[in-house]
């Protein structure tokens, strides 16, 4: 670990251990003197007014603000540093490229891989393309099932701290290796960076407010060698240092069921007025968030008034005690609830929290409809951060420009060494070409091909991204599609984001119609289910504002896809490729098939995405029943 890392990392830790201990039952006045001793450049004076500056609502502790205020003001120092490199990283990418790939190499160079490959005789990127094949998962099976044994120094020299489960959105989840590094990779190229442009694009989350994280606590089993598996996700609850952040308690990110967590984490925002961010993964655990609290106002109100947490709850009797210690009778504060849910739930968060400035989460490919539900309803008027392009496998990308409503990504040239395979050549068998980061063309798709820090090596991630530009040498993507989310019934390949404009574009035309949720399965995968008939797509959709579809409006849907695809309406001419049949859900469907594709795999609510194609006949079945139109 470089010297500054090892700098910040014990300024963080220090902090947080001399406030712990130095102030522990100390008056006011004795806390005060104890941070003196931290901030001794600063001055006390000088260090409170800008505390006061800062400071929104009431009932937090001198011990509490400084932690806080240290946290910030270290991750604030990093984070400009972390950007400046990347800044300079970004004039030379090719430099940066190659030395990420040749810092992987070397490494792992005396693993039982890096010797099968030779990696200690591989001096540039070129001979590494030209000795190591293009892989997928089935390249790394086996290996990964010797490190899961024990064996170590398989893939990498470095013991892996998870074998993390891969959300399985187009396919069997995958068991990848998840290190340290990754994880420092995660943070400070892309957590710090990130931190810095949300300051910098929205200046009032520069100031000591709570965050209500929406956060679920993975279930894990062990490896025959005991190593943990499970998502890939950390609990806040194993940085202790950061919990003050918080508007949920400790205690709390200790409960296993995620309906309890859920209430667990509204009850104790809802106490809160001065809530500065909602946070988590995705869009859609936040908007669950807000759709259980339309459900429970009334319950989550009850506790606030009489400061109790509700027995409805399954909790261990000693979680249950210390929940309920922090809890204290607040009737103002719920009749001003009461008040605000009564006025409906349209822009519901900035009267619940009207020090709110943000809501940070992944709004962009499966998590669009998400997004745009939240910032139509129950988020009107709050703006929108969507910070990091990541998945099981590391980091990819930061957004540098939060304030715009296209995602973009700048993909971080030191986490990952990067290649495109060109779209139109991703159905090939041979060895296919791939370009580098200096030789993409703005306005391509391109499949992502990574090799990361954890023992994957030119492996095809199943990412389809667009090229919409370059931050001085380095390229700007857009997520397209998942390669296994793609209709495809006739060789007609309509991706994701073609099939999501076209269901937009056809629900406007439904008024008063509004999309809730939606999936697909193509007519092949639901077999007997639907009998005999031409290819086609089957459509699920869970909408407001209307209990029928007319055939009229099922056509709609039809004739916005021959819109937006030649194939797919040369297709329909030809009678190769029937009408989609759409098919209407009762309303809360999408939140049961949720739960029901948690329950059968080895994801957790943190890192689950909504297949938008079906690929399991069980899944279409669950929906055909709860059709009602």
């Amino acid at each position: 670990m470089s010297s500054f890392r090892v700098v910040v990392l014990l300024f963080l830790s220090a902090t947080s251990a001399a406030f712990a201990v130095q102030t522990q039952a100390m008056p006011p006045p004795a806390v005060a003197a104890a941070a003196v001793g931290v901030c001794s450049l600063v001055g006390v004076s000088l260090l409170w007014r800008d505390i006061r500056s800062k400071m929104r609502g009431e009932g937090r502790t001198l011990r509490s603000l400084l932690s806080q205020y240290s946290a910030v003001k270290a991750v604030g120092w990093l984070g400009r540093r972390q950007r400046a490199k990347l800044e300079a990283d970004t004039l030379d990418v090719r430099k940066a490229q190659e030395e990420t790939l040749l810092k992987r190499l070397r490494k792992n160079e005396q693993s039982l891989y890096g010797k099968r490959f030779d990696f200690a005789s591989i001096k540039d990127s070129d001979s590494f393309r030209a000795r190591h094949p293009i892989t997928t998962y089935e390249h790394y099976r086996e290996l990964v099932d010797r490190v899961a044994s024990g064996e170590e120094r398989v893939l990498t020299v470095e013991k892996p701290l998870v074998l993390a489960m891969t959300s399985g959105t187009s396919g069997p989840s995958a068991m990848l290796l998840s290190t340290k590094d990754t994880n420092s990779d995660f943070f400070f190229q892309g957590v710090t960076v990130c931190l810095d442009t949300m300051r910098q694009a929205f200046p009032a989350t520069d100031s000591l407010q709570r965050t209500t994280k929406f956060f679920y606590m993975p279930t894990f089993r062990q490896s025959e060698a005991g190593i943990p598996i499970g998502p890939n996700s950390s609990t806040p609850a194993s940085s202790r240092h950061m919990l003050h952040l918080y508007t949920t308690p400790p205690p709390a990110f200790q409960v296993a069921s995620e309906k309890d967590a859920l209430y667990l984490h509204l009850l104790f925002a809802l106490r809160d007025p001065s809530v500065g961010t909602l946070e988590s993964n995705f869009a859609s655990t936040i908007f669950y968030a807000f759709t259980t609290l339309q459900e429970r106002w009334q319950e989550l109100t009850e506790d606030v008034e009489c400061g109790t947490v509700s027995e409805a709850l399954h909790l261990e009797p000693h979680l249950r005690a210390e929940l309920e210690a922090l809890s204290r009778a607040d009737p103002e504060r719920a009749a001003i609830l009461r008040a605000h849910f009564g006025a409906g739930f349209r822009g519901i968060a900035g009267r619940l929290w009207p020090h709110l400035n943000l809501v940070l989460a992944v709004d962009s490919g499966s998590n669009q409809i998400y997004g745009d539900m939240l910032r139509d309803n129950f988020c009107s008027g709050i703006p929108f951060y969507s910070p990091f392009y990541a998945a099981t496998e590391g980091l990819i990308g930061v957004n540098l420009w939060p304030e715009e409503p296209a995602r973009r990504y700048l993909l971080c040239p030191r986490s990952m060494f990067c290649e495109f395979l060109p779209e139109s050549h991703m159905e090939n068998e041979e060895a296919p070409a791939t370009f580098l980061m200096e030789d993409v063309k703005e306005g391509q798709n391109y499949e992502l091909v990574l090799t990361n820090a954890a023992g994957l090596f030119r492996y095809r991630i199943g990412d389809v991204v667009k090229v919409v530009g370059f931050h001085n040498q380095c390229p700007v993507v857009e997520f397209q599609y998942r390669r296994g989310q793609m209709l495809n019934v006739r060789g007609e390949k309509m991706s994701e984001a073609l099939f999501l404009d076209s269901l937009k574009e056809a629900v406007a035309q439904w008024p008063p119609a509004r999309l809730l949720d939606y999936c697909c399965a193509e007519s092949a995968i639901m077999g007997d289910l639907v009998g005999g008939c031409d290819p086609h797509y089957q459509v699920f959709l869970e909408l407001t504002g209307v209990r029928n579809l007319s055939e009229e409006q099922r056509h709609k849907l039809d004739a916005c896809l021959q819109q937006v695809s030649v194939v797919y309406r040369s297709f329909r001419i030809k009678g190769s490729i029937g009408p989609p049949r759409v098919q209407l859900v009762g309303r809360g469907t999408f939140a049961e098939l949720r739960r029901r594709m948690i329950s059968s795999s080895l994801t957790s609510a943190n890192t689950f995405k909504m297949q938008r194609v079906l690929r399991c006949k069980e899944d279409a079945q669950f929906l055909l029943a709860r059709t009602i139109s």
